[in-house]
């Protein structure tokens, strides 16, 4: 895996380079001083992965993480001094097509290298998404979309869940990368108040989802709260899952976090959740927003047949088009909309249900 290093002091960069060495399978591509220089070597030579810096001379991490998804789309990890220091910018890059953030290692006593195991974990965290995204033979990808457009659409009687009622009406969101911003487009234009609740999971790391839900607050003008476990959804209520573990609705309609299944690249993964609404709720509006990989799509695809109205974002207004695009082949989205047009549709399409 090549990886570029985007940092404008020395020691930061020694640091990072330090601990790639350590790694077999990682190689530095590049290094660049700040966010202009990064955004050029990106795009004469684009790197597997890029290790961003957040504030550097002439642009900074935010501004050159848009710009080289734009120009050289490629994994973006946002390394940054204080991660918690940085909040705002962080869930700025976030939306701009970053997948994750930590913090800078630092070279400590006799060249101890103090946060490089964190650094490495979210790097083979990255490689492995990208490994389970890669490109399908044509063949096996044009059967199972095929397999799931079947399953995907519904029957003349949908499995409507046997306890339809035992939570409120739900509007579920699933996002990953250029996800903060893109939820936040959509929170910002839905009914006020709204006459059913909001479920959201991002992938993001549960150490700063805090504050991940204090800026999608600000940023929408709307009361945001992490999902509790034994909590029960209310209208205009919105959630967004804050563990480590996936956030699944419950027979008798609590918010619970479940440790299963394990093997899943993501946690919380939007596929989870999904699975447990189509199972136990009653029909509400899902919609699959951008990011990269294609987790949530099987859950929409669920939850169509069990008589969703679905919604995958399209291409064009998605930082990366890997989750709704994979829905979209599927059919598992009754609409494919624009960003700007989700919200509209999303108050829509609830409004219909909830009579």
């Amino acid at each position: 895996m090549r990886v570029a290093i985007v940092n404008d002091l020395a020691v930061a960069c020694e640091a990072l380079r330090r601990v790639l060495a350590t790694e077999p399978s990682l190689s530095v591509a590049w290094i660049a001083r700040d966010g202009a220089e990064a955004v050029e070597c990106a795009r004469r030579d684009r790197p597997d992965l890029v290790l961003m810096d957040l504030i550097m001379p002439r642009m900074d991490g935010v501004a050159a993480t848009r710009e080289i998804m734009r120009v050289a789309p490629c994994p973006i990890l946002v390394v940054t001094a204080t991660v918690s220091g940085n909040a705002a910018l962080v869930y700025e890059a976030l939306g701009a097509g970053a997948l994750d953030a930590v913090n800078t290692p630092t070279i400590a006593a006799k060249g101890a290298i103090d946060g490089a195991a964190e650094l490495v974990r979210r790097i083979r965290l990255i490689a492995r998404v990208q490994g389970a995204t890669a490109p399908q033979p044509p063949a096996a990808a044009a059967t199972r979309s095929a397999v799931a457009v079947a399953s995907a659409r519904p029957a003349a009687t949908a499995p409507f869940p046997a306890r339809a009622g035992a939570v409120p009406r739900i509007v579920a969101i699933g996002a990953s990368t250029g996800g903060p911003r893109a939820i936040a487009a959509v929170l910002a234009t839905l009914p006020r108040p709204m006459p059913f609740a909001v479920a959201i999971v991002q992938h993001v790391s549960s150490e700063f989802v805090a504050g991940f839900a204090e800026w999608l607050a600000a940023e929408s003008r709307r009361s945001v709260r992490l999902a509790r476990a034994g909590d029960r959804l209310a209208a205009d209520d919105i959630v967004v899952a804050g563990e480590d573990r996936h956030l699944v609705i419950t027979p008798d309609g609590a918010i619970a976090y479940s440790d299963e299944p394990r093997e899943s690249l993501h946690r919380p993964a939007v596929d989870e959740f999904f699975s447990s609404l189509a199972r136990h709720a009653a029909p509400g509006v899902a919609v699959l927003l951008t990011g990269m990989g294609r987790d949530g799509a099987e859950g929409l695809a669920r939850l169509r047949a069990a008589g969703w109205h679905t919604i995958a974002q399209d291409e064009a207004s998605s930082v990366v088009w890997g989750m709704p695009g994979t829905a979209h082949r599927m059919g598992a989205a009754v609409e494919t909309l624009p960003l700007e047009g989700i919200g509209a549709a999303v108050g829509a399409a609830a409004a219909i249900r909830s009579r």
